[in-house]
C-alpha cells in the first residue's frame, strides 16, 4: 500500500543510487519503485522503505542543497549495530560530523543514536544525565560504554 506521507530527498542524478545504497545499509528496508520516463532512461522518482519508514528520492537535475536542517535518525540497539551502520554509511566519501552526526557521499545527514542515549538522557537523576549528556558532546560516534561510565560516575 501507497503511503499517503513520504519523505522525499532531492537528488542533482543519483536518487536510484542512493535509494539502493540506504536499503542495503539499514536492516529491514526496501526498494520499492523507480518511475522513468523512458523504459531504459534513469529514474527520476523512487520509492523506498528504510526500516519501515516510507521515502522518496527525486532526480531534480541540479546540485540540491542538503545541510544539517534535515537528517535521518537511525536508533541502534547496541555498539556492534552503531559501528556497522555509521561505518557502511561513510564508505565512498561521506564524513564524520559530531555527536552522532555523519553526512554520506550523496551528502544526506544521519543520526545513528544508539537506544541508550535518550534512555540516560531522560533518566531522573539529572546530575547522570549531565554527565552522560556531556560525555556525548566530546565524541563522533558514539561509544556506548563511555557515555554509561559516565552516567554512572565513574572517574576516566
Amino acid at each position: 500500500m501507497q503511503s499517503k506521507v513520504r519523505t522525499c530527498i532531492a537528488f542533482k542524478d543519483q536518487a536510484e543510487e542512493a535509494a539502493r545504497f540506504y536499503v542495503s545499509v539499514i536492516p529491514n528496508s526496501a526498494f520499492e519503485s523507480a518511475f522513468r520516463r523512458e523504459p531504459d532512461g534513469p529514474a527520476l522518482l523512487v520509492s523506498f522503505t528504510l526500516a519501515g519508514t516510507p521515502y522518496q528520492a527525486l532526480n531534480m537535475g541540479c546540485e540540491p542543497s542538503h545541510n544539517e536542517a534535515f537528517s535521518i535518525s537511525v536508533t541502534t540497539k547496541d555498539q556492534r549495530e552503531t559501528d556497522e551502520i555509521w561505518d557502511k554509511l561513510l564508505e565512498g566519501g561521506g564524513a564524520e560530523i559530531q555527536c552522532s552526526w555523519l553526512k554520506d557521499r550523496f551528502g544526506v545527514r544521519w543520526q545513528i543514536v544508539p537506544e541508550a542515549l535518550p534512555r540516560m538522557f531522560m533518566d531522573e537523576d539529572r546530575a547522570a544525565a549531565g554527565r552522560a549528556f556531556q560525555a556525548m558532546l566530546g565524541m563522533v560516534k558514539i561509544d556506548i560504554a563511555a557515555v554509561e561510565a559516565a552516567f554512572r560516575g565513574d572517574s576516566a
